[in-house]
C-alpha cells in the first residue's frame, strides 16, 4: 500500500507558516511535536512516486511565491496610508535587561547550583521536552559557580502543567526534576503528576506560560541571562553543551 507524502498547508497570518514546522536548531516547539507524533519521517518510504515528487515540487513552489506576497505585503503595511484606519501600536519588544528584571520579578521557578553565585541564569522549560532534558544535564557541571533558576510552563502538552506543578511543588524540586528530566531522555514521557495539584499551583505555570510569550519566545528551552564577564543581557532558545553555556553567561 502507497503512503501519500504529507500535505503541507498553510495556515492564517499571524500563526506558524504551515503545520509542518522543521527547526533549524535545537529548539522544540508545539508543532514539532504535533507533526512528528503523526506523521514520521522516512525519506525511504515506498509511496515517493515522480507523480508525488513533482506535487511536492509545485506545493513548494506556491510556498514560496506565497511567502514573497506575504513580505511584499509587509512591506507596503508599513508605508503610511492616509485613508485607512489608525491600528493599535504593536506592543514594544522588551529590552534585554527589562526581560531579566521581569522575568526575576514575576516567575516561579526552583533554584540550583550556588545559591550565593553573583549570576543568575533563568531558563523556561517544558515537562515534556527533552531538549530540556539536555540543558538540564549540560548545566551541571557549572552548578558550582553559578545558580540557574528553572521555569516550567505549559507548551508541549495536556500533561505539562501538572507534571510541571508536581515538580515546582515538590520536597525536593532537584531530585524531582532529575526523575523526570531522566524519563524523558528515556523516551517515557516524565513524571506521573500528583494527585490533588491546588489551582494555585497551576496558576504558576500559567503564569510562567503567559511570561513567556510575554518574552517572544517560541520554543524551549528559553534562556534569558546576564553575562558575568561583560554585563550584558541577553537570551537564547535552544539547549547547549557545557562549553557553549558557560561562554555565553560569562563562566
Amino acid at each position: 500500500m502507497n503512503h501519500r507524502p504529507p500535505v503541507v498547508v498553510p495556515t492564517k497570518v499571524g500563526t506558524h507558516p504551515c503545520q509542518r514546522v522543521v527547526r533549524v536548531g535545537p529548539g522544540f516547539r508545539r508543532d514539532d511535536m504535533a507533526f512528528f507524533a503523526h506523521n514520521p519521517v522516512n525519506p525511504a518510504a515506498p509511496g515517493l512516486t515522480k507523480d508525488s515528487m513533482n506535487r511536492r515540487r509545485l506545493l513548494l513552489t506556491s510556498l514560496a511565491l506565497s511567502a514573497a506576497a506575504l513580505a511584499a505585503c509587509s512591506d507596503k503595511a508599513a508605508e503610511p496610508a492616509a485613508a485607512a484606519p489608525a491600528a493599535a501600536p504593536a506592543a514594544a519588544k522588551l529590552a534585554a535587561n527589562e526581560a531579566y528584571d521581569l522575568v526575576a520579578k514575576q516567575g516561579h521557578g526552583f533554584t540550583t547550583g550556588a545559591v550565593m553565585a553573583a549570576n543568575t541564569v533563568y531558563v523556561f522549560f517544558d515537562p515534556q521536552c527533552p531538549h530540556c532534558a539536555a540543558l538540564w544535564t549540560s548545566s551541571k557541571p557549572l552548578l558550582n559557580r553559578l545558580k540557574v533558576v528553572w521555569l516550567p510552563i505549559s507548551l508541549l502538552g495536556t500533561r505539562s502543567a501538572p507534571q510541571g506543578a508536581t515538580i515546582l511543588t515538590a520536597p525536593d524540586p532537584v531530585a524531582t526534576m532529575n526523575e523526570n528530566e531522566q524519563s524523558v531522555l528515556d523516551k517515557k514521557g516524565g513524571i506521573a503528576a500528583r494527585d490533588g495539584i491546588a489551582e494555585a499551583d497551576l496558576a504558576k505555570i500559567k503564569t510562567n506560560t503567559e511570561l513567556f510569550q510575554k518574552l517572544g519566545a517560541e520554543s524551549v528551552p528559553f534562556i534569558v541571562y546576564r553575562n558575568a564577564a561583560n554585563g550584558s543581557f541577553g537570551s537564547h532558545a535552544g539547549q547547549l553543551p557545557t562549553d557553549q553555556l558557560a561562554a555565553l553567561v560569562g563562566l
